[in-house]
């Protein structure tokens, strides 16, 4: 399942910032966690949880992928940044 799929209770998830995808990812926890909700909207709230930890995953990536780390001299100034894993 796509994350444009899994967008019939909404909006399509990859239009959420990680925020709102967190936030509505909580409330199906919640929901489900309640255990009062019919089968077959369970199912679909599972789906749409599914693809909502899948975008907040690669936001979250994505993020990674851009921090660095500081670079120090051996008299402890900056001496530049490098990618946080090394690559």
């Amino acid at each position: 399942m796509t994350e444009k799929d899994a967008s019939k209770t909404g909006i399509d998830v990859s239009a959420l910032s990680f925020e709102q995808a967190l936030a509505e990812l909580e409330k199906i926890v919640e929901s489900l966690e309640q255990g009062e909700v019919p089968l077959d909207k369970s199912i679909e709230q599972y789906e749409r949880g599914e693809a909502l930890r899948n975008h907040c995953r690669k936001l979250l990536q994505a993020a990674e992928d851009k921090v660095e780390k500081i670079r120090l001299s051996p008299d402890g100034k900056a001496a530049g940044t490098e990618p946080l894993d090394g690559k």
